[in-house]
């Protein structure tokens, strides 16, 4: 089989026709990258070991259309695979496979494509995950956006784990594991209609280890959470209208980096609703808290974490923030879109 000249080729839609261009593009590429028994056996799907006996299957999906597709500090490729690993993590489980579906644009780069399916296959090896089975589609050229990724997750949740935002009562603490805005303000400054400097990347990591960390120190941590689109705004909203209560978080608690802060003021914006790709929220008891920040500051990841706040009786279910000079403000569900395409 003659090999696919990466360096200068493009996709075309013959990647795409179950014939022989696609089937050497599987071989060539993804398989050879991904590289584990269960995809090299090359069947519709893949039989896998379940989990243990007494565990619970976790299932999640997601599907990514970042753009643009390369950044400081990652790429659509590395995000895939920590997005949908931190969002079986969030379950309280610890991944395990994960399943790739690929649109190609006609006329895409190869080069770019192996580059971003190489960085896949790294991201999901330093996350010990295997990519098992998957899929690739070509549309004409102008009815895609170069590359859409979407992955599926399985895992598994031990027996005991319960992480619900169901579970959350008013006095139980709200913590922050770093940063905010780290990834999306990486995003924004290569946008060509908000194009500026900074030095920032983007924090997208897989948070797996982390939330096993987290688990040992308080195994009965009531719910997590990763503040991705709409922020962490996003996710004390959907906290108070899950569990049924307030949440009330304090400005001057909040690890927001300089540079996020000037951006966000230049821009317009409100850090709290910028997307994160490597952090996590999480709610415990009050008498876990403190343990719990001890656990996740001695994890590289956590290493950042703040206790940001509580959650409060109140019946409206309203999301507020404690701000600096002392007043209070609400902190709603965003309106509209504050950045398209940002993960």
């Amino acid at each position: 089989m003659n090999r696919i000249d990466f360096a200068h080729g493009r996709v075309d839609l013959s990647h795409g026709s179950g014939g022989r261009a696609m089937a050497k593009l599987i071989e060539q590429l993804f398989v050879a990258e991904f590289d584990n028994g269960y995809l090299g056996a090359q069947h519709d799907g893949a039989a896998l070991p379940m989990p243990p006996a007494d565990s619970r299957l976790i299932l999640a999906t997601d599907s990514h259309v970042v753009s643009p597709l390369f950044f400081p500090g990652g790429d659509i490729g590395s995000l895939a695979v920590h997005g949908t690993v931190n969002d079986v993590a969030m379950c309280g489980g610890a991944p395990l496979y994960l399943t790739a579906g690929f649109i190609l644009e006609e006329g895409f780069p190869l080069a770019d494509l192996r580059r971003i399916v190489q960085s896949m296959a790294a991201a999901a090896r330093e996350a010990n995950v295997a990519i098992v089975t998957g899929d690739t589609k070509v549309v004409q050229q102008g009815k895609g956006d170069g590359v859409f990724i979407s992955t599926t997750g399985v895992g598994y949740a031990p027996a005991g784990v319960d992480i619900s935002a169901r579970r959350i009562r008013p006095g139980d603490k709200i913590l922050l594991s770093g940063h905010l805005g780290d990834h999306g303000v990486a995003i924004m400054s290569l946008r060509e209609n908000l194009g500026f400097e900074t030095a920032l990347r983007s924090d997208s990591a897989a948070l797996h280890t982390l939330v096993a960390d987290m688990l040992r120190a308080a195994p009965d941590v009531r719910c997590l959470r990763d503040p991705t689109r709409g922020g962490l705004a996003a996710v004390l909203n959907e906290f108070a209208q899950q569990a049924g209560c307030g949440m009330r978080i304090r400005e001057s608690a909040l690890p927001i980096r300089q540079e996020v802060a000037a951006a966000c003021e230049l821009l317009g914006l409100d850090p709290l609703y910028v997307a994160n790709e490597g952090k996590l929220v999480a709610v415990c008891a009050p008498e876990d808290a403190d343990a719990l920040l001890a656990a996740m500051r001695a994890h590289p990841r956590g290493r950042d974490a703040a206790i940001i706040g509580e959650a409060v009786a109140d019946s409206n279910r309203f999301a507020q923030m404690e701000t600096a000079f002392g007043g209070r403000r609400m902190v709603d569900w965003i309106n509209g879109e504050q950045l398209p395409r940002i993960c």
